[in-house]
């Protein structure tokens, strides 16, 4: 029986799209953060020989492929997303040498690749853009970014009123070669991450050589960075955010910096680009817009393959909202010929396993820490994570997971305020925590220097003490870890083919989420009250089943075979 609210819901308006068997309509995809997953010299820093090193762990996990972070030369003022060459490995990483192996080693196991490009903005530190400061106003080198003369009798007023992601003015005033004040540059995040000018062709030039030097080397596609963004309004109008916008917008229908419809075109030509090579390449964009429909016009079949379905991520825990929003993005974006992209974790939000138990708002974009209001309840935020996961790793479509959310790692919440690190912190002078909390190295090895991650016990932000206990060396070997359920999950996952399946409503309660994807019957209870398990053979469980019942906060998936 369907429920209610989706009755006018056929099987057809809730499958993904069948319009090919690309890899990653279906594929569940593992972000590696690379500074901290695995540190091979040392030194405190995650580093390409660490990645490669743990390669078996990830294919025992059973993913289908592997997003890298920003791994290119970088003075690492934003942990690498301020790019000085897009085209080499920054040394703290390793080299291009060690790119190329760790790419060999993944292709050799069945894994794909696929990295991450930051096409908003370079750092202050890249070639054009020292150019440009030695260069005059209205040259071909400034040309490049988004240099803009100051309002005011002297310039003295930035160009406009818009803020920066990261806290502070969105706007730098630049010193004349002959020490006088000059023009003013726009950086949407931190001050040495100038916004390029996508207006300019020498601009988009550069970007397709990018992306053909790293397709050529095999990779298997592209993240996206900000993908709705680049594209400024003309005439850069003033801009005042209403209060409960999200720092990477997403809550605002109209915003001269976001989302502009220019965009599209740039993504058009990417796409042709990807398209002169085999493999099915794939670009996925880290579009924060205001509605799923919205996000949906992102991958219409000549534009991107995927998009981060981040109103998923950001929906509470709460079975009619989470229904609803699942409902609408089965809708949406097969509707463009798309798979929905599923994720509940990233580098840049608080992990999921704090997010579904706080006791307060979670403040998108400005992170917890130890004076932030309502803080989680670690138990109960497990709980609901390992339901949530699998109630996501069931649906149709794509998943994205974040590195050590399979061990079921929490946010980070007690980092001394002189070891933070996040340009978020620096900008808004303590006001906002940041993302620290979800960057802190992994732990492997409970018993060994900084639990596995750095032979020298070295780590670039400090692992809170009590994390022996989700190393992966002591939940490989427990049958009830989050290890151990991921693992489950992604092999009933594969074998079953849900990626590539559809989704049938079971009314069930107004508490409870459950669905048909194929043989298998999903149930989640996000209610306070068990309830029945459904008959047939359990595949997977996120918390013990009890006489029948499955307990609150706890999803169950159900094999009819």
């Amino acid at each position: 029986m369907t429920s209610p609210a989706t009755s006018d819901l056929d099987d057809a308006a809730l499958s993904p799209s069948t319009t090919g068997a690309e890899w990653w309509r279906s594929a569940v995809i593992y972000q590696i953060y690379p500074r901290s997953f695995a540190d091979s010299n040392g030194d405190g820093l995650g580093d390409l020989p660490g990645i490669t090193a743990h390669l078996d762990d990830l294919d025992a996990l059973g993913v289908d492929a592997v997003w890298l972070s920003p791994f290119y030369r970088s003075p690492q003022k934003d942990a690498g997303y301020d790019v000085a060459d897009y085209c080499d490995v920054d040394p703290l990483f390793g080299t291009l040498a060690d790119f190329d192996d760790l790419l060999a080693a993944a292709h050799a196991r069945g894994i794909r690749l696929i990295v991450d490009l930051v096409p908003n903005h370079s750092s202050d530190q890249h070639a054009w853009f020292q150019a440009a400061l030695a260069a005059a106003p209205g040259s071909p080198e400034r040309g490049r970014y988004m240099f803009r003369d100051g309002r005011g009798e002297n310039g003295e007023l930035p160009p406009n009123n818009w803020e920066s992601v990261f806290g502070g003015p969105a706007w730098t005033r630049v010193t004349d070669p002959d020490g006088a004040p000059g023009q003013w540059y726009l950086h949407l995040f931190d001050t040495s991450q100038p916004d390029f000018d996508w207006s300019n062709p020498e601009v988009q030039g550069e970007f397709r050589r990018i992306l053909r030097f790293w397709l050529d080397r095999g990779v298997d596609g592209f993240r996206v960075d900000v993908a709705h963004g680049l594209v400024k309004e003309d005439g850069l109008p003033d801009y005042v955010p209403p209060a409960d916008a999200g720092s990477m917008g997403g809550g605002e229908t109209s915003v001269p910096y976001w989302g502009q419809p220019e965009v599209h075109e740039i993504y058009r030509d990417w796409n042709t680009v990807l398209a002169e090579y085999d493999g099915d390449r794939a670009l996925c964009a880290e579009a924060w817009l205001p509605t799923i429909e919205k996000t949906a016009l992102w991958v219409r079949h000549d534009e991107m393959h995927q998009a981060f379905n981040f109103e998923y991520l950001e929906t509470e825990w709460d079975a009619a909202r989470l229904r609803a929003v699942i409902s609408e993005s089965l809708r949406a974006y097969p509707a463009v010929g798309a798979p929905s992209t599923w994720v509940l974790s990233n580098h840049d939000v608080v992990r999921h396993a704090s997010r579904l138990a706080l006791t307060a708002e979670n403040p998108q974009g400005h992170g917890i820490g130890p004076d932030s209001p309502g803080k989680p309840v670690p138990e109960l935020g497990l709980r609901r994570a390992r339901a949530a996961t699998a109630l996501m790793l069931a649906l149709p479509g794509s998943a994205y997971l974040y590195q050590g959310e399979e061990l079921g790692l929490p946010e980070a919440i007690d980092i001394p305020d002189a070891a933070r690190q996040d340009p978020t912190w620096f900008r808004t002078r303590g006001e906002r925590y940041g993302r620290d909390g979800c960057r802190v190295p992994l732990p492997w090895d409970a018993d060994a220097p900084a639990f596995g991650f750095s032979p020298t016990g070295r780590s670039w932000l400090p692992q809170p003490a009590d994390w022996g206990s989700f190393a992966r060396s002591a939940e490989a070997a427990d049958p009830t870890s989050t290890l151990a359920l991921y693992r489950t999950l992604l092999a009933q996952r594969r074998a079953r083919g849900l990626g590539t399946g559809s989704l049938e409503w079971i009314d069930a309660g107004d508490d409870v989420i459950a669905f048909r994807n194929g043989n298998v019957t999903v149930v989640a209870n996000l209610g306070a009250v068990a309830v029945a398990v459904p008959s047939g053979r359990v595949l997977a469980a996120s918390a013990p089943l009890g006489d029948g019942m499955l307990p609150p906060d706890t999803t169950v998936w159900v094999a009819s075979d």
